[in-house]
């Protein structure tokens, strides 16, 4: 993996940029041939997905000037993390399609997609520990342990009319922002810097994009700035109250909630809201993320002074993806 420039990009999910990451092979070892349909079933997995975890930890990786073959190991880890949990929430929600193809359950079986799941996390531990770094070992094993616990909240708040936001803020931060943390934080365990006001700041900054991010996919259940024209209304359709549904029910009382989560469009879900109000609502969940946005600027802010010189770089890469990735606008 090469040392290319780097340019931002606006994509489906905020920002990208143009290096690439090669996700699936780091050992012969992590796909053996003589399994042709778990070959198969990583194929399909790994194709048309948007890598956006790994190029954030490849960029973190290279400012600080880690070898890379460490950096493709990092890149690969967070993937592979990624990647199982897709296999098993696709599996969970009953989901048909996975980045416009059916589904690994779906195509494979479940039980072909629960084993693969499973493999992809035996493998990041057999691969870590042979790296042999105990704190990254460490930090990737809690991830995995969030992960598991945001899906199980996740999962027992489905048909629940009465979440809250900051219910939901707990799911995205065990499932997203526990992910975004590990992009920041695992490439200066790897060079041995445990500093732990550092490792608390890159905490909140991942914990902030992760917010960011999911608030901003929750918008789009409600087609608002959804440019990639996602399907709408999908979450309360599926008994799934997500943040910004959450926060539209504020104030309402148990029927109102009743009534407006029975609603299958957008439309008549409007007219019941209130037009007027809906938007007002908008407008201040907007505000709240905006004070979030210069939450994340803050935290860089300080970020800088743990930084040598030759690292300050770094400040500038992470700049620019809090306001894109929620507003989903360039840069």
């Amino acid at each position: 993996m090469g040392q290319e420039s780097v340019r931002w990009v606006v994509s489906s999910v905020g920002v990208c940029y143009t290096c690439h990451v090669d996700l699936k092979i780091y050992s012969q070892g992590d796909f053996p041939s003589y399994l042709p349909q778990l070959n198969s079933l990583y194929d399909d997995l790994f194709s048309g997905g948007k890598g956006f975890r790994a190029k954030l930890t490849q960029m973190v990786a290279q400012e600080l000037k880690l070898e890379e073959k460490t950096t493709q190991l990092l890149c690969q880890t967070i993937e592979f993390i990624h990647n199982s949990s897709l296999l098993h929430d696709d599996l969970i929600d009953r989901s048909h399609l996975r980045r416009g193809k059916t589904s690994a359950w779906l195509k494979y079986t479940p039980e072909y997609a629960i084993l693969a799941g499973d493999y992809l996390l035996a493998r990041v531990m057999v691969n870590l520990s042979a790296f042999g770094n105990i704190k990254l070992i460490q930090l990737t094993s809690q991830a995995i342990s969030d992960l598991i616990e945001g899906e199980w909240l996740q999962d027992d708040q489905v048909k629940k009319i009465d979440v809250t936001l900051a219910q939901m803020d707990r799911v995205h931060t065990l499932k997203t922002g526990a992910l975004f943390q590990w992009c920041l934080r695992a490439p200066f365990l790897a060079l041995n810097d445990t500093r732990e006001e550092l490792h608390l700041l890159l905490q909140k900054i991942g914990h902030i994009l992760g917010l960011l991010l999911q608030r901003s996919d929750d918008l789009l259940d409600f087609d608002i700035r959804n440019n990639e024209r996602k399907s709408v209304m999908g979450d309360l359709q599926a008994g799934y109250v997500n943040s910004f549904c959450a926060f539209l029910f504020l104030e309402k009382s148990g029927e109102e909630k009743k009534h407006l989560s029975e609603q299958t469009d957008l439309d008549s879900f409007k007219k019941i809201f209130g037009q007027e109000a809906f938007v007002e609502k908008q407008k201040k969940f907007d505000a709240i993320n905006t004070q979030l946005i210069q939450e994340y600027e803050d935290a860089l802010t300080k970020l800088k002074s743990y930084l040598s010189v030759d690292q300050s770089a770094l400040i500038d890469i992470l700049q620019p993806l809090s306001k894109p990735i929620y507003w989903r606008e360039t840069p």
